[in-house]
């Protein structure tokens, strides 16, 4: 067999399943219980000096 038909072979079946498994344990990763707080809190970083500027320690957070 050439080396492009093995290539080709495994990437239909085994890398297509192991992404997939990626995929999903990345979804699952995510949507876990208790992330929401991380989540919200990493997105209102841009929020969170708005009157004034931070600190040096505030800034280390």
């Amino acid at each position: 067999m050439e080396e492009y038909t093995i290539l080709r072979q495994f990437a239909d079946s085994w890398m297509l399943l192991l992404l997939f498994a990626f995929f999903v344990g990345i979804v699952i990763w995510v949507f876990r219980p208790g992330a929401s707080k991380e989540y919200k809190d990493t997105a209102n970083i841009p929020f969170r000096h708005q009157d004034k500027p931070a600190t040096s320690e505030e800034a280390r957070k």
